[in-house]
């Protein structure tokens, strides 16, 4: 797996992998990850990635985090 790109975010790192003809885009939000597995003929590199990561995509993985986070709080009292 090798790293071919980062798509700039204010609210999470993400980074974009390339593997087995799959593109791995991973999601960072502090100690909460997301990855998805997006296959390589759909889309045209790194390019076509930071296209589909849109910000429909962006509202929807801030708001899987924010019930990650919670969900963490709620075990860890």
């Amino acid at each position: 797996m090798r790293i071919i790109g980062n798509i700039p975010n204010p609210d999470f790192r993400i980074t974009v992998f390339h593997m087995n003809d799959k593109y791995i885009v991973k999601f960072e939000a502090g100690p909460m990850e997301q990855t998805f597995k997006f296959d390589q003929a759909v889309f045209s590199g790194i390019e076509g990635i930071t296209k589909a990561v849109d910000e429909e995509f962006l509202k929807k993985v801030k708001a899987r985090f924010n019930e990650m986070f919670l969900e963490m709080k709620r075990i860890e009292n």
